[in-house]
């Protein structure tokens, strides 16, 4: 009877949740939070790396030589601009809005994709002109931050394209809504991760 009692007039132990475990959504979105904050830690580190090679140009060309301001400007409203897209589209999702979906989905990958061929352009020019990533530290450092946004970008356009592809085949399921909402996560992400990164490397570098 006393453990009844502790139990509760329900039978739950103190402590417990009547609902059982958590919601998958909470679960999901926690541990997408987790590798958000992880992926952050990684740029973080690939920052002050960065910042301890930036002088380091063994006298080669440093940012003030190789970085065109409007190219740079070119793809942060690419990308500005797709992030916002992503934002619109999830107002979409949430209405289960199958077209405006496709469209404002259509819209960030293509904004996406333009912002990474402007990005992989900067790069043939650099080495064109003999700015690799072994001519000097402060280069291994640019390539290696930048590139590695880059990647992320990529990764999120192919995520896109695949979630697009489970929209149309599976419609709004609650699987779908996860993932999405995961997406839109990590694509606003890499805006803000941009955003330090022109601030620091592009606008810094041409100092």
């Amino acid at each position: 009877m006393t453990a009844a009692i502790a139990q509760g007039s329900h039978g739950v132990p103190p402590g417990h949740s009547m609902e059982g475990p958590a919601p998958k959504r909470i679960v999901v979105g926690f541990g997408f939070w987790i590798f958000l904050l992880s992926d952050i830690v990684m740029f973080s580190a690939f920052f002050a790396t960065y910042e301890v090679l930036a002088r380091a140009t063994s006298g080669g060309p440093g940012g003030a030589q190789l970085f065109h301001m409007d190219m740079v400007a070119a793809e942060t409203a690419c990308l500005l601009l797709s992030s916002f897209l992503c934002g619109l589209m999830q107002l979409s999702i949430n209405v289960e809005d199958r077209r405006g979906t496709y469209i404002r989905g259509a819209a960030t990958f293509l904004l996406g994709a333009a912002f990474l061929g402007l990005e992989i352009h900067e790069f043939m020019g650099m080495v064109a002109q003999g700015a690799t990533p072994e001519r000097s530290a402060f280069l291994s450092g640019f390539f290696t931050l930048v590139g590695c946004h880059g990647a992320h970008v990529t990764i999120g356009l192919i995520w896109l394209a695949v979630m697009m592809a489970q929209v149309r085949a599976k419609g709004f399921s609650l699987f779908v809504h996860h993932r999405l909402l995961c997406f839109s996560l990590f694509w606003h992400a890499l805006d803000i991760i941009w955003v330090a990164l022109f601030s620091i490397v592009y606008l810094m570098g041409m100092r």
